[in-house]
Order: structure tokens, then C-alpha cells, then sequence
């Protein structure tokens, strides 16, 4: 049904700005765990690391930022929406959220 109603330009765009925004956030987790938890075990090395990851995150920005301005709308929309869908969600069936303090800092010893 969207393909009927978007033209494919757009929805192959749509697409793109999805992918590379998550190719980026994958990249910077990299380097974030790397240096959270130096310690944890790695069953992939990155090559060239920090800058494969740099290169990856900056290769995705580059591309995303040539993409047309509603593209972003619509990518920004999308994230609003989804962002209030999980934490809506999470917040209702939390199961963290849902204990006391007291069974909070029993589960954490």
C-alpha cells in the first residue's frame, strides 16, 4: 500500500536515511563500549579501531545530509512517533519499573 501511495524516489530515500542513521549508531556504540567496558569480551575487533568507526559514523552523516529536507521530516516524524511508542510501552510493562525500592537494591547485591 505505501508503494501505491509514496513515489519510490521518496520511499527509497526513507529507507536510506533509516539505515544510515542505524549504520551510525552502530559505529558509536562501538567506540562508547570500547571505552565503557574495556574489559568485556570481544568475539569481533574492528579493524583499524577508532577509525573504522569514525570513518563509518562520518560516511553515514555525509550521506544523510545530501538527502532532500523532506526526507528528514519524514525520518524526524518517524522517530517521534517510535520513541513515543517505546517509551510508552516500556513505561506500562516495565518490569524494572515495576519494583520497589527495596526489591530494586535486593536484585542489585
Amino acid at each position: 500500500l505505501t508503494a501505491a501511495l509514496i513515489p519510490l524516489g521518496q520511499l527509497a530515500e526513507a529507507t536510506s536515511i533509516g539505515t544510515l542513521f542505524a549504520f551510525a549508531l552502530v559505529g558509536a556504540a562501538v567506540i562508547y563500549l570500547r571505552r565503557t567496558q574495556p574489559k568485556a569480551e570481544r568475539t569481533f575487533r574492528v579493524p583499524l579501531y577508532p577509525l573504522t568507526p569514525i570513518l563509518g559514523i562520518a560516511a553515514c552523516l555525509f550521506l544523510m545530509l545530501n538527502l532532500d529536507w523532506r526526507t528528514w521530516a519524514v525520518f524526524g516524524i518517524w522517530m517521534v512517533i517510535g520513541a513515543g511508542i517505546y517509551l510508552g510501552y516500556g513505561r506500562r510493562h516495565s518490569r524494572l519499573g515495576s519494583l520497589s525500592e527495596e526489591q530494586y537494591a535486593s536484585q542489585q547485591e
